[in-house]
């Protein structure tokens, strides 16, 4: 069975992103979104979500956003305003090297996790703000809180690559997407089996779609997404509502669900 879960990121990030969410969910193909709990419109979201009954998971953020604990709790991450570091390549390298970093990214992420917890929500999936759950020191985390927790993660590992794609996403990605499935599926950790959106961030517009769509196979696939009714991401709003995407979908027999719904059945 080809079971598809349609995930929106950055929930919570602005109320034009929350809007955009609430109405791929009602009146288009999206089946969950990935809340980021220090995002300034997070409360925003939590309302929408409980009023719309949509499936919710946690996207942690420990890169390019603003930590749930104070500044001083977490020094060595954010700066005096609680904003995370700059850039993907020294936070990385910081968690790599310091005992001291680790403590505070691992209390940083059980905080948001208790901040989510706190909203009432039920905890659908868990995955990073720029896939940050890949890094090792994470991903430990990562796994420890999902099984606490029983929830699935996201492995951003893309099949194949569009030929117009550049190579080095997908050298950087891949090895580190297989190792993390390995390591959450001997955890008893449910992931996805594939996922689409990786080679084409920012640009999950109708064309997109209907070019992934005759890729997806048996099994759990995850396409991820950014709407917001701010152009250029308005583009993945649209082709979430497109009436010609559902279709596709249809004929393909493609069955839309949650990760709680698509661990649950053939």
């Amino acid at each position: 069975m080809k079971k598809l879960v349609v995930t929106a990121d950055d929930f919570g990030l602005s109320s034009e992103v929350n809007e955009a969410v609430r109405r791929a969910h009602r009146e288009g193909i999206l089946t969950c979104a990935s809340l980021m709990m220090g995002a300034p419109a997070a409360k925003e979201a939590v309302a929408i979500a409980k009023m719309d009954g949509l499936p919710v998971g946690l996207h942690l953020t420990l890169v390019d956003g603003r930590s749930v604990l104070s500044p001083d709790r977490v020094p060595d991450l954010v700066d005096a305003r609680g904003a995370f570091r700059a850039g993907l390549g020294g936070p990385a390298v910081r968690l790599g090297l310091s005992a001291r970093a680790r403590s505070q990214a691992r209390a940083e992420c059980e905080a948001q996790v208790d901040a989510f917890l706190a909203t009432g929500l039920k905890l659908d999936h868990v995955n990073a703000h720029h896939h940050f759950h890949l890094h090792p020191s994470v991903l430990t985390i990562v796994v420890e809180l999902a099984q606490r927790y029983r929830a699935a993660v996201r492995v951003p590992f893309e099949p194949t690559m569009p030929p117009y794609r550049s190579t080095l996403l997908a050298t950087v990605m891949v090895p580190w997407s297989l190792r993390a499935r390995r390591r959450l599926r001997r955890a008893g950790i449910v992931t996805n089996d594939a996922l689409f959106g990786l080679y084409d961030t920012g640009v999950m517009t109708e064309t997109a779609w209907l070019r992934i769509v005759p890729r997806i196979g048996p099994g759990v696939t995850e396409v991820y997404c950014h709407p917001s009714l701010i152009p250029p991401s308005a583009n993945e709003l649209a082709a979430l509502l497109r009436p010609v995407v559902r279709a596709a979908l249809d004929r393909a027999d493609i069955h839309r669900t949650s990760f709680a719904g698509a661990s649950v059945g053939p």
